[in-house]
């Protein structure tokens, strides 16, 4: 919502300063977004054209000699390239100096030669400032204006613009009458008295008005005859245009104008386009269309709420109105209607069409009932004001606005919620301020409180505390801790709670930063991870971008990664533990832990090193990450197997899944396909893992948390190594594992030191060189028990996989 500082003051009789508005009106909740303070038009200064010759080496443009002023070039003359018609010596106009940005062009003017003549500055025409759409001279200001004053002062063209942010429940606020009542009730001024006199009309309306939907409930309409349809004043177009409306003619500016400035949207007919003698209020039929006034044709959907003529429908009810019965400048017999639509119809239509204008913006959150027919006579003085003619009786069919229920409020009510000490007097005059209707019972412990007509979200007494708390000030509330209660178990905590606390403190310990991202991402980046289904796409996504739900944490985390890269910090490690969403079944929402490592951001730090260029990170910084999540996780990680290649979206040669038996997928980890980031617009190394975290054990709970005695053998360990050839499909890991279990007491670690494949091994066929550590307990080994547990490892090696002993 946007208005000007005059226009706000239309309503609002104040002394404060802008700051102090901005700063009240944030306070009461209407948070201040930006102000601009117009400072565009600030460098422009009136000047006066001293001499005009014509250019020597061009027909059409004049060598113009400028007084700009004393306070411009010491007083000097400037000289000036003008290409304008109407430019001539005397001419009063306006200048913009070299370093001056022209809005109008979309150009910083600076000293230039034009056809071998220097020039320095600009004459400038009135679209060039974006003061209108007159282009065809430049602008020429009455003989007395003040050379070397600045345009915009002397034009009262500073006017600083507001922009604040609304939150739904607040349509009283998307009128500037409404901004000034809350600045006013809270002490900022004085609200202006808002009498609407009644337009003295003369004849019946020669439509009438025949509603056949519910979605109305009420219509308001009249005839005015004889009316100039020509541009508005200028006061009205500078308004529209600093809100960033583009003004059209009087009658449709007006009531643009009508729509911010009370927060009433009106619509007006050319009458002479009208067919017929009734205006229709219906639903649309199947296959209906229009031509809106945005140029665009529109499928209606079957019974939303249209207006009709004899020859079809005419406008969308409270969104859009019709080209064919639009206003222009041949109009000369005007049909302004003022309406009542329900809210959640209007906001059904304009989201199926994807249409969003001011109109149906206040529509869908409802307007102020008691103001229609006052709207529809405002309009009409307006339109005779500006424009001229003669209005008919208003025609007004539907319901009279429902009377609202009083709302009981005690005394204590405010205290008991907020917290704060607010004297039920002050309660009573804060509500009386805003417009309340307030009746003190006969105990004076509590009263009946009747909402405002244009204060729809008002249901119940919490709305009212809420209104008295947003006026004395939540800043005034302190800070209380909850009360501990007695008898409840301290550990709030879940199991699931907890594993996802110690994964979050177990990567943030290896140099990785959590992100949180949404749980949305795009149909292309859906595809990409193994998603995309159709059950998963939302019908109203906030983005085009964001258009399914997520089925990996990794296409986000990505993402991140890569706009941290734009901005120059390459080398990020990421993690998010969140959910993703594989159907839109219970089952299909898994808990998942994942991070992206991008460039070389090791465990040990990234970015440039002394030694030379520093690695990138790789499978097995994804693979330590993973496990490390795992391990904190409380799954057995020296129980855990692995196999490739991981999902498509990794590299098949540099990726694996983590395993805990057969079926059990926990974990997977690599590079990234280089496709896949093609396909998500970004380039570089990056190393990810995902480990599902809802397929982890659950972690058994200890009877003591006393660790056991740590017992180290006297004896020297015994280092034994054994090389196997064995089928090239064969993991290494499946060697160790085998290796390990032939005598769990003796042996203590094993790890390979070499694989190599090719030469008298043949097709096939690969050798793996393990190094098995013998840890003795009780005596030094003998060459008998060397070779008793050498016989064991070999067995159970090829027992688990097939191999032999090489020699």
């Amino acid at each position: 919502m946007k208005f000007t500082l005059s226009w706000l003051k239309d309503h609002l009789e104040t002394e404060a300063s802008l700051d102090e508005i901005a700063e009240r009106l944030t306070s009461l909740g209407l948070e201040v977004e930006a102000i601009d303070r117009q400072a565009q038009l600030a460098p422009f200064v009136i000047a006066r054209v001293l001499d005009a010759k014509r250019h020597p080496d061009a027909e059409r443009l004049q060598v113009l000699t400028v007084d700009a002023g004393p306070a411009v070039n010491e007083g000097k003359p400037l000289q000036i390239v003008c290409g304008a018609p109407n430019a001539r010596a005397g001419l009063v106009g306006v200048l913009g100096l070299p370093g001056t940005y022209v809005p109008g062009i979309d150009t910083t003017l600076g000293v230039g030669k034009i056809r071998g003549v220097e020039s320095f500055g600009m004459m400038c025409s009135e679209r060039e400032l974006q003061l209108s759409d007159e282009h065809n001279g430049i602008i020429d200001l009455q003989a007395d204006a003040p050379v070397g004053a600045s345009f915009a002062a002397w034009r009262g063209l500073v006017d600083p613009v507001i922009e604040i942010g609304l939150t739904p429940n607040r349509p009283d606020a998307t009128s500037i009458r409404g901004i000034a009542r809350d600045l006013a009730a809270s002490g900022l001024g004085t609200l202006k008295a808002d009498t609407v006199e009644p337009v003295t009309g003369e004849g019946d309306c020669p439509v009438r008005v025949a509603i056949e939907s519910p979605v109305c409930r009420r219509f308001a309409l009249r005839l005015v005859r004889g009316v100039r349809n020509g541009p508005s004043p200028d006061w009205m177009q500078q308004r529209l245009r600093a809100i960033g409306l583009r003004p059209i003619n009087a009658l449709v500016d007006i009531t643009n104008y009508l729509t911010f400035d009370r927060g009433r949207p009106l619509h007006v007919f050319d009458a002479a386009k009208v067919a017929g003698d009734t205006l229709h209020v219906r639903g649309a039929a199947a296959g209906e269309e229009i031509l809106a006034l945005d140029g665009r044709t529109y499928a209606l959907p079957e019974g939303a709420c249209v207006i009709a003529d004899a020859n079809g429908v005419e406008s969308i009810a409270g969104i859009m109105g019709g080209e064919h019965s639009g206003c222009d400048e041949a109009t000369t017999d005007v049909l302004i209607e003022s309406a009542l639509w329900e809210p959640l119809a209007i906001a059904r239509t304009g989201r199926t069409l994807g249409i969003s204008t001011d109109a149906r913006y206040r529509f869908e959150r409802g307007v102020d009932p008691a103001f229609n027919e006052p709207g529809l006579e405002l309009a009409t003085r307006m339109v005779v004001e500006l424009c001229g003619g003669q209005p008919t009786h208003a025609v007004v069919e539907g319901s009279e606005a429902p009377v609202r229920e009083p709302i009981q409020l005690p005394a204590t009510e405010v205290e008991r919620l907020t917290g704060l000490a607010v004297p039920f007097e002050q309660q009573r005059d804060i509500l009386t301020r805003l417009g309340f209707e307030v009746r003190v019972g006969a105990d004076a412990a509590s009263a009946e409180v009747v909402p405002p007509s244009w204060r729809p979200d008002i249901d119940g007494k919490a709305d009212l505390v809420e209104e008295v708390m947003r006026l004395v000030g939540v800043d005034r509330i302190e800070p209380q801790p909850l009360p501990r209660l007695s008898g409840v178990n301290q550990r709030v905590l879940t199991n699931a709670q907890v594993r996802d606390r110690t994964v979050r403190r177990a990567l943030a310990t290896r140099g990785m930063l959590e992100a949180v991202t949404y749980s949305f991402v795009s149909r292309e980046a859906a595809e990409a991870f193994g998603g995309g289904e159709a059950s998963l796409r939302l019908d109203n996504p906030i983005a085009a971008d964001l258009s399914d739900m997520r089925p990996s944490l990794l296409p986000n985390l990505v993402s991140a990664a890569a706009r941290n890269a734009r901005a120059g910090y390459p080398d990020t490690a990421l993690f998010e533990v969140a959910a993703v969403y594989r159907s839109d079944k219970p089952e299909g929402q898994r808990r998942v832990a994942g991070g992206v490592r991008r460039g070389t951001a090791k465990l040990t730090g990234g970015g440039r090193d002394w030694s030379g260029a520093a690695p990138n990170v790789g499978v097995f910084d994804a693979k330590a990450d993973a496990l490390a999540a795992l391990e904190a996780a409380g799954v057995p990680v020296e129980r855990l197997q692995f196999e490739t290649p991981a999902s498509a979206w990794y590299h098949p040669g540099r990726s694996a899944r983590v395993k805990l038996g057969p079926k059990t997928v926990l974990a997977e980890f690599g590079e990234l396909h280089p496709s896949v980031l093609k396909r998500l617009g970004t380039t570089g190394t990056f190393a990810a893992f995902e480990v599902f975290l809802d397929e982890a054990p659950e972690a058994k709970r200890k009877a003591t948390r006393t660790k056991p005695v740590l017992q180290l053998s006297p004896f020297q360990p015994v280092r034994r190594d054994f090389a196997f050839a064995v089928p090239r499909d064969v993991e290494a890991l499946r060697v160790v594992r085998a290796a390990e279990g032939a005598d769990r007491k003796l042996i203590g670690d094993v790890r390979v030191f070499d694989v190599f494949e090719g030469g008298a091994l043949g097709e096939g066929a690969k050798s793996v060189a393990i190094e098995v550590t013998l840890l003795p307990q009780d005596r030094t080994l003998t060459d008998e028990d060397l070779d008793a547990v050498s016989g064991k490892i070999v067995a159970a090696v090829a027992k688990a996989t097939g191999a032999t002993l090489r020699a």
